[in-house]
């Protein structure tokens, strides 16, 4: 909002008073958005509050979604602007400046749009992709991103793109190094100048809505006059994907065409005055028409725009000055946040043709894992040397292949960055192969070292318990110290790599989707390994940071013991050993492979940790974070039952029809914090992958 001293208000006004006189070749529109606005439509979610149109709704983080809203709203204005000449086929210049803020609630939206297009009604049916229309309709859209989508060749999830007829924008720039962040929720204003003559567009972005940046983020060569329509309306468009929640809201607006004009109208265009965007007092607006010449207004109101012209220039230097020792305390703030985005950038993308020469062309020798939705290959580059290369096979119709690789990208990129985490170091989305690259652990699964007899002195028993150590850390980080907090879902053996010095690694984040973090979870199948399933996982399918709990449980027994979760005769691992603990022969649960070269002290503690991990009532089960400082030695074990305790998990039919149908939604966590979780679509071989 414009806020100055009173004594410069009437310079301003007056200052503000000159822009009207270029309505004699201009259309313009800025209008204060309330209810009372008669010129302005609103389509979907969008709404008018507090003086700004709020494009879409901020849902409340503990709630389910409101099924009225479909989470795409637009707003437009109510009379369409000609923009094409079909006499002579040239385009209209036109110039926008408006304020905006992307306030997320629980997660990220898509971000929003400004938008001109032939027909308000043709949009896409998904949800998502700003509200745009779908690719067969004639629309230019300059798109404020928040949504990182590899398959629309996004920079990342915070960048400013030009699309046209199209949501894959044909020009696009990474706004992180100007200091931008787009998700702040700060206001921030931008400018659109497209000068038909020079077929040139260029936009500026910048948190002092006084003053536009003296660069634009990004310049682009664009012809209007071959994609135009003669009438287009103009407006925003903004949208929530699924599982995200934020407010898109528009605060002021100005949008002017210029007539199709001979000379270039780019100096007028430069020099329109700031202000007249943000006073945003109701204005006249229509198609252009051809003006009336009025003797007074074309000779005698320059003299009087000139003098006027100079006092405001020189009341303007004045507040400039004013705004720019206001607004220089932010700048620390803005080059801390930059730092820290750029120390989370997206990994590198590859072509398929390195990609193939990674691999041989996806040689089947190569070939060290394989699952539903993946096959991993063993590869080389140049550049990284070896890499494990997860190449996604077709899926199908019902389950297309580009929801896993999509969702793991995304959970990849986020902040999943600890040395007891697989990473990921590139990817490749090009002639429908969708494949990501992990660095390569040169010691393979876990699994595969437990479970062969080749080399049974490889896990000797420190080695085993530094598994166990770094598994233990990688679950605390997922859980507590992430910013996107996650459950994993199918901890197990084969999801743990080791590299050429045994250090684990948990892999495989293949979720299905990305879930609303800050929602309560669904009810879902339950995802995962028959022997690592908890009980009331397997009964509810509601998955909680305890269900990863009881997963690392038999990961520790499984390490310590060398048996697998269910052997060849059926025996569940988590039986086996509560058996010995009821017998007071704990100590037997030691690999004999390991040969007694042990400390035995060592090797119960863990065990019982195991058994604590796996109780079956999940109230009893420690944290994470308990659980690896009970691993150290840190804090005591906690008592266990003397035998294995019985958990009755019994079932009430729900009264009615409307709750069988939509069951009540399962409390969150104690801690009342959210989770996303991921769900994986990959059943290890004896290889290397991510």
């Amino acid at each position: 909002m414009l806020s100055s001293p009173s004594h410069l208000t009437w310079v301003l006004l007056f200052f503000f008073s000159i822009t009207t006189l270029p309505a004699m070749l201009a259309a313009d529109a800025a209008d204060p958005f309330s209810p009372s606005t008669s010129n302005i439509t609103l389509m979907g979610d969008a709404y008018f509050s507090n003086g700004a149109i709020a494009l879409t709704h901020g849902l409340n983080c503990t709630t389910p979604p409101d099924a009225a809203l479909s989470g795409v709203g637009r707003a437009f204005y109510a009379t369409p602007f000609r923009f094409l000449d079909s006499v002579t086929n040239s385009a209209v210049s036109f110039y926008c400046s408006f304020s905006f803020t992307i306030t997320p609630y629980c997660s990220f939206g898509d971000g929003l749009a400004l938008l001109i297009t032939a027909d308000t009604a043709a949009f896409s049916t998904f949800d998502g992709f700003m509200g745009l229309p779908s690719s067969d309709n004639t629309f230019l859209a300059v798109e404020f991103d928040t949504s990182f989508d590899p398959f629309l060749e996004d920079l990342n999830d915070n960048h400013v793109g030009i699309d046209l007829n199209g949501v894959k924008s044909m020009a696009s720039v990474d706004v992180v190094p100007r200091g931008v962040d787009l998700k702040s929720g700060r206001e921030m204003t931008a400018w659109i100048q497209y000068i038909d003559q020079e077929r040139a567009m260029k936009i500026w972005v910048g948190y002092n809505s006084e003053i536009r940046p003296p660069d634009p983020i990004l310049e682009s060569q664009i012809d209007l006059s071959h994609e135009f329509k003669e009438y287009m309306h103009v407006g925003f468009a903004a949208a929530n994907g699924k599982g995200s929640s934020a407010v898109h809201s528009i605060q002021h607006w100005k949008f002017k065409t210029f007539e199709f004009l001979a000379s270039s109208m780019s100096e007028p265009m430069n020099t329109i005055d700031e202000s007249d965007c943000l006073m945003c007092i109701p204005r006249s607006s229509g198609p252009l028409t051809k003006k009336s010449f009025n003797p007074f207004i074309a000779y005698g109101l320059p003299s009087l725009a000139a003098a006027l012209i100079l006092l405001s220039a020189i009341a303007l230097s004045v507040w400039v000055f004013l705004k720019r020792n206001k607004n220089g305390a932010g700048r620390e703030e803005t080059q801390v946040k930059m730092c820290r985005y750029q120390g989370n950038r997206v990994p590198q993308r590859l072509s398929l043709e390195e990609i193939k020469s990674a691999t041989e062309g996806f040689n089947q020798e190569r070939i060290v894992g394989e699952g539903a939705s993946a096959v991993v290959y063993e590869g080389s580059i140049p550049a990284r040397g070896p890499v494990a290369v997860k190449r996604f096979t077709q899926g199908s119709k019902i389950y297309p292949s580009h929801i896993p690789f999509y969702t793991e990208f995304a959970s990849m990129v986020g902040c999943l960055r600890h040395k007891n985490l697989i990473q990921l170091q590139g990817w490749c989305c090009e002639r429908n192969e969708l494949v990501l690259v992990y660095e390569f652990m040169a010691n393979g699964s876990l699994d595969k070292l437990l479970y062969t007899n080749a080399a049974p002195g490889f896990l000797t028993w420190q080695r085993r318990l530094n598994v166990i150590h770094g598994v233990a850390s990688a679950l605390v980080y997922l859980h507590e110290e992430c910013e996107s907090k996650i459950i994993h879902r199918d901890v197990k053996s084969c999801n743990i790599m080791l590299d050429s010095d045994f250090n684990p690694k948990l892999g495989d984040f293949g979720l299905e989707e990305v879930f609303d973090k800050c929602r309560a979870r669904n009810v879902t199948v339950p995802a995962g390994t028959m022997g690592y399933i908890a009980p009331e996982y397997a009964f509810s399918g509601v998955p909680t940071v305890k269900t990863d709990v009881y997963s690392f449980g038999v990961v520790v027994l499984e390490v310590a013991s060398g048996r697998r979760p269910v052997d060849e005769n059926g025996v569940v691992i988590t039986d086996w050993v509560w058996d010995l603990w009821e017998k007071g022969r704990i100590g037997e649960a030691a690999d004999p492979r390991m040969s007694g070269r042990y400390d035995r002290e060592e090797v119960e503690r863990v065990v019982m940790v195991g058994l604590s991990c796996v109780h079956p009532d999940h109230e009893r089960r420690p944290t994470m974070r308990e659980a690896a400082r009970m691993l150290k030695g840190e804090d005591p074990v906690p008592i266990l039952p003397s035998r294995k305790p019985t958990i009755r998990i019994q079932s009430t039919l729900p009264e009615g029809c409307a709750e069988i149908m939509n069951p009540p939604q399962p409390a969150i966590d104690e801690d009342g914090e959210p989770w996303s979780t991921p769900r994986t679509h990959f059943s290890c071989k004896n290889g290397t992958h991510g």
